[in-house]
């Protein structure tokens, strides 16, 4: 299982922003379809339809599983990575604040991490953000640094939105686990990229969302490990372990356990070859001659993330004059804003480097053609005479 059934999906200028969204894949499409179709009872339910519906949802339970090592009593289907995120943060401080009301976190998070945060921190919470170093990795002594006696839980991202880079998330679980600290890890951009083992990082809590691993958008999950304290925020009839009551999106949650089978079954062909078309795609900006800057070390980092600043240039303005290139300037969530991201201002980019920044990022329908037109689109825009 796992391999592409059925022809690239229709894109029809050159994608190169996986990061921000995948296309549906089609095996995880069939599988909705089916669903659609021939399961829509209420898992709830007794009757035959109702079980029919249940081994379904427990099966796409039991994939998503499998993909992380965990347990399927340890997956609760959420709506996404924003809701799994905010699940965690306020549900783990509602039940913790007897013990502590200190959180730490990092700069370069997702803003369903920041935000939640932020409203604990209004809430009477105290909040630390670790700083990272300019390969946009969390260094663990700084979160040893942070630590204090009233800490509760630390949230790390596994790997960035942005640049890539890979966060040491066994070493910071190590560190936290010896203090009697919960961590939880928003794994979003991870999964289906890199292998993901919750028991070798030693997290509590780990975020997947759907949409960026070629499953819809509205489903996600959310890995609590067993003996972990709930987070419950969302109350109801008690379905997904009483963690996010409400009768299950059944297609969702089976196009999500089929996009994990589906990643499964590629991710070593595609690791390689992603990571070989993002050295082929570098090679190709440095040599257009202009000034560049790689943002994380690549060794460290996703294979299908390249994070590059064109020194003097504007990224917004570079994607506007190479239009048959769809790509971001930074994280996706701020495409709107004219402001350095919070992560290449939290690595020490300057202004001018961080507002000449790409996110190129590949995925499984990446093809060498697409490199080439991409390097060559980019190039005519550098060279564009209303290019700033």
């Amino acid at each position: 299982m796992g391999k592409e059934k059925g022809s690239r999906p229709k894109i029809p200028e050159i994608y190169l922003d996986y990061n921000a969204t995948t296309p549906v894949a089609g095996p995880v499409q069939e599988a909705i379809d089916l669903a659609l179709k021939d399961l829509w009872g209420n898992p709830s339910s007794r009757h035959r339809l109702g079980q029919m519906a249940r081994e379904a949802l427990e099966s796409a339970r039991a994939q998503v599983a499998s993909l992380i090592n965990a347990d399927p009593e340890e997956v609760s289907f959420t709506s996404g990575g924003t809701e799994s995120n905010n699940t965690v943060i306020m549900g783990v401080c509602q039940e913790m604040s007897c013990r502590g009301r200190h959180l730490i976190t990092s700069r370069i998070e997702h803003p369903s991490i920041i935000n939640p945060c932020l409203h604990m921190a209004g809430q009477g919470w105290e909040v630390s953000f670790v700083g990272v170093g300019s390969d946009c990795i969390v260094d663990p002594l700084e979160i040893q640094e942070a630590l204090r006696p009233d800490t509760v839980l630390i949230s790390v991202m596994l790997a960035n939105n942005e640049t890539g880079a890979i966060q040491p998330l066994r070493e910071i679980s190590q560190l936290a686990h010896r203090h009697g600290i919960l961590v939880h890890t928003d794994a979003a951009q991870a999964i289906g990229k890199i292998p993901v083992d919750v028991k070798a990082l030693g997290v509590d809590y780990l975020s997947i969302a759907g949409h960026k691993l070629y499953a819809p958008k509205g489903i996600g999950a959310l890995y609590r490990a067993k003996g972990s304290p709930p987070c419950q925020i969302i109350f109801g009839g008690g379905q997904e372990h009483g963690l996010r009551p409400g009768t299950e999106p059944l297609p969702l949650a089976v196009g999500l356990g089929a996009a994990c089978d589906f990643v499964a079954g590629n991710m070593e062909t595609d690791t390689k070859r992603e990571r070989r078309l993002r050295e082929m795609l570098y090679e190709g900006l440095v040599g257009l001659g202009h000034p560049v800057v790689r943002n994380s070390d690549p060794s460290k980092g996703l294979p299908n993330t390249l994070s590059i600043s064109f020194i003097g240039k504007n990224g917004a303005e570079i994607l506007e004059h190479a239009p048959e290139i769809m790509a971001s300037t930074g994280s996706a969530c701020h495409e709107k804003s004219t402001e350095v991201s919070h992560v290449l201002a939290a690595m020490g980019l300057s202004t001018e480097a961080a507002m000449g920044t790409l996110r190129l990022t590949l995925g499984h329908w990446t093809t060498e053609s697409d490199i080439e037109i991409a390097v060559q689109a980019i190039g005519r825009a550098l060279e564009s005479r209303s290019l700033t």
